[in-house]
């Protein structure tokens, strides 16, 4: 087998030239030998291991600990116990005394971190308090514990701590003072590191020894520059083989993601057709997301099992009036719209219920009492709703959302516009209008499109804002409303086939896929 070495990368060479038969190759060695940085390192593996060269041989975990800004704090200042320790001590060799309210101010210190360490120095022996509640002396060494504690802390200081590195007292200690996670409140983050190892094969022993009889050492020039011309440095040094029959690189064009770039499409499609913009919090109200669009507190949508409740905060403070008032008449008798409500006595404390936002109507409402007569706004929103996660739903989706207002609007306007998503935007070639039912909009409307691969499904709802609605918001004109799945549309937009693959962490899919 005839073996090329002239083409190796300096990393690659450098790498091969310095291990044995039987002996580890790890980054570690590699660093401190020849002076890589991780990086190159990660490289060199990478490409000898493609080649055949080398080959894993084991993989470990090792743990490291780094200072963090606290650490570097108690390097300069001491820890905590450290400096209680020396205050108290001292006061004491003047005749005086501190309790520990006046220890933590003179250190400045919080209550907390001061009990702490008179907690931990007083289990050990060290401190006591009297019957004056002052902090006394019973010994006048530190613990061994918080000697180590400092050492460590210096050592931080030089740089990252290798676990591997300390003996078992100091394992122990910095272990007590380290997190992995929400390490800001302790002296050391630890970080677990994965050490892989690798070990020359045949065929890298044959290019190794390749290398040795060619004199090949990694350190040949891969370029003429100005400067060597110049001063003729050139003729000094050894050139690396040049291939013209090597591959290029691979050159990565940037470019947006292809469902990014369809939602700005979008946009900029209904802002060119005069509609305005709204957006909102993904933490809705119960009173937005469903009393303000008539929805009854009753109705099945509102079961657990459909939307997602906030924990923490549970409620919000407060219901802009008079808009609560307005739509809590709504509900229980029609409030001035003619209406008969829903008949039952509205609940103002549920209305405050935190939920994330379960349809982008929500923005339609709160749209509404800013909104002008006549007036054209739209939305791209993000919902959250409980659903089984398939080709055509997921449990968080976007919602193409608007409203048009003005006295002359009508279904056929309305219809016109479901026209234009369908076809125009969607790119639906096949469109059907049902009869649908939304406890806000009458007459209401579902749009099916044809999909090629997934059959019929539904776009979205659509209809007339009812008069509870849209007057106990403030407005007294006919208000279209509608809702489309802006998720699916992609999917006859973009030619996909189903709905994940908007959100795939394939890269390679990614750049398949080109936006509008």
């Amino acid at each position: 087998m005839d073996i090329d070495v002239k083409n190796l990368h300096p990393l690659e060479v450098k790498v091969l030239r310095l291990v044995r038969s039987g002996e580890s190759i790890t980054t570690e060695k590699v660093v401190s030998v020849l002076g890589f940085n991780i990086g190159q390192c990660n490289q060199a593996f990478s490409w000898l291991a493609a080649k055949g060269c080398i080959t894993e041989t084991q993989r470990r975990t090792r743990m490291f600990y780094e200072l963090t800004d606290l650490g570097r704090a108690f390097a300069e200042r001491g820890l905590p116990s450290e400096q209680m320790f020396r205050l108290a001590k001292e006061f004491i060799e003047k005749g005086e005394g501190l309790t520990l309210p006046q220890i933590a101010q003179a250190l400045g210190l919080e209550d907390r971190d001061i009990g702490s360490a008179y907690g931990q120095l007083a289990k050990q022996g060290v401190l006591a308090m009297n019957e004056l509640k002052q902090v006394v002396l019973k010994t006048d060494d530190l613990p061994e514990d918080v000697l180590t504690a400092r050492e460590l802390l210096a050592k931080g200081m030089e740089g990252i701590i290798d676990e591997e590195t300390l003996n078992p007292i100091q394992q122990k200690v910095i272990r007590g003072h380290s997190k992995k996670r929400g390490a800001a409140a302790s002296p050391f983050k630890a970080v677990e590191r994965e050490e892989v190892i690798y070990g020359l094969t045949k065929l890298g022993e044959q290019y190794r020894d390749a290398l040795l009889s060619a004199d090949i050492t990694g350190d040949e020039l891969g370029a003429l520059t100005q400067e060597m011309l110049a001063d003729g440095s050139w003729r000094k040094g050894a050139f690396r083989s040049y291939s013209v029959t090597s591959p290029p690189a691979r050159v990565l064009l940037g470019r947006r993601n292809p469902y990014n770039a369809y939602l700005t499409w979008v946009k900029d499609k209904l802002m060119s057709l005069g509609f305005e913009e709204f957006d909102g919090p993904l933490v809705e109200t119960e009173f937005w997301n469903g009393d303000a669009l008539f929805m009854p507190q009753f109705h099945s949508a509102r079961d657990i099992h459909d939307v997602y409740y906030v924990k923490q905060p549970s409620h919000a403070r407060e219901i802009e009036q008079p808009y609560l008032d307005q739509v809590a008449s709504a509900h229980e008798n029609g409030w001035k719209t003619g209406s008969r409500g829903w008949g039952y006595g509205f609940d103002r404390d549920f209305t405050r219920r935190q939920i994330l936002r379960s349809q982008g109507t929500v923005m339609s409402a709160k749209t509404l009492p800013r909104a002008h007569v006549p007036g054209k706004y739209f939305g791209i929103l993000r919902c959250f709703r409980y659903d089984q996660v398939d080709a055509t739903h997921g449990a968080d989706f976007y919602q193409t959302e608007g409203i048009v207002l003005g006295k002359e609007v009508n279904l056929r306007t309305l219809l016109g516009l479901l026209k234009m998503f369908a076809e125009e935007v969607a790119g639906a070639e096949e469109v059907r209008y049902v009869p649908g039912y939304f406890p806000f909009t009458e007459p209401s409307i579902e749009v099916h499109i044809k999909h090629p691969k997934l059959g019929w499904f539904e776009l979205g709802g659509s209809g007339i804002f009812r008069p509870e609605v849209s007057q106990s918001l403030g407005i007294d004109v006919p208000v279209l409303a509608w809702g489309l799945g802006i998720d699916r549309m992609a999917l006859m937009h973009l030619g996909l086939n189903d709905l994940r693959e908007l959100f795939t962490p394939d890269i390679e899919r990614v750049r398949l896929r080109r936006g509008k």
